[in-house]
């Protein structure tokens, strides 16, 4: 369950930090305050923008990932053929 959950924010945070989309806001032509709240869609806009800076860490969590699942996996296929062939 918990390996799951991280491997699922792992896709989730690279698809966010590979986007190349120009993430801009558009411009309103009104008369109303320059300055408003930010809505859900500019806080959206700026974490991507910001987890593009990330993009190095992301790299070594990825690496890390993968190791620890070649380790595991390691593991799991040598208890199974230590039961094989020598079963209890």
């Amino acid at each position: 369950m918990i390996s799951n959950l991280i491997l699922f924010g792992t896709l989730l945070v690279n698809a966010g930090a590979v986007l190349n989309f120009k993430l801009k806001r558009k411009q309103e032509d009104s008369f109303e305050d320059a300055v408003s709240d930010p809505t859900t869609g500019d806080k959206i806009r700026e974490f991507l923008q910001n987890l593009r800076f990330f993009r190095i860490f992301i790299a070594f969590w990825n690496v890390c990932v993968m190791v620890m699942m070649l380790i595991i996996m390691t593991v799991k296929v040598i208890f199974i053929i230590n039961l094989i062939v020598c079963p209890f």
